[in-house]
Order: structure tokens, then sequence, then C-alpha cells
């Protein structure tokens, strides 16, 4: 891959990861306290200890594809970046372009996604 090429999926991993971490940052600010003060009866507390369970999932995905961001750019700064991890063959530049975290060329996220199919 062109060395133009790696700088832009870097920029473009760089601004994820920094969105990400932006987010997590205001969502930690603004939502995850839950005072029990400000909620007069039972229905309003399970009601914001609902909002505040998805908020932890959320989060939990997030980190998941945070991690997912960082693993992308070690493998730019080890040289491997567009190299499929099952087949090692190169990543298509338009399945890079839709998803530049990814590890997996489509011929192999697709076998690995029927596998799961065919296991869940």
């Amino acid at each position: 891959m062109k060395k133009t090429e790696l700088k832009r999926f870097k920029k473009i991993l760089d601004g994820k990861r920094e969105a990400l971490m932006a987010n997590a940052r205001n969502l930690k600010a603004e939502h995850m306290t839950l005072d029990t003060d400000d909620l007069p009866d039972e229905m309003d507390l399970a009601s914001s200890e609902g909002l505040q369970s998805f908020q932890f999932r959320l989060r939990g995905r997030e980190k998941t594809f945070l991690s997912k961001i960082e693993h992308a750019l070690e493998k730019i700064d080890k040289g491997e970046f567009g190299t499929c991890e099952q087949c090692e063959e190169p990543i298509s530049v338009k399945r890079l372009e839709a998803r530049p975290e990814t590890t997996l060329c489509i011929r192999c996220k697709e076998d690995q996604e029927r596998q799961e199919k065919d296991f869940a």
C-alpha cells in the first residue's frame, strides 16, 4: 500500500479514535452518575437505571471499537495494514475505506459470518 494511502487511513482512524474518546468523556460527565435524591419514585429510578444500563452497553461497544482502531493503527506502524489476518491476502481499498479498522478481507469475513450463523 502506498504511503499516501497509509497516511489517509491513519488520519481516518485517528479521527474515529478522537471522536470515541470525546464521546466517552461527554457521556461520563453527563450521564454516568445516578443521584437517587433527584428521583422521587420507584418508576423514575427504574427508568433511570434502565437508561444507565443502556449507556454502559454502549460504552462496552465503544471500548471494543476503540481496541479495533488501536489494533489497526498498530498495524499501520508495523507495515501490516491492509493485509487479511486470516488468508494474508490484501484487503481491498474499498473495504478499508468502508471499515478501516477491519482485519479480514471480505471473503474471510463472509466465511466467519457463515460459521457464526451455523453455530448460533
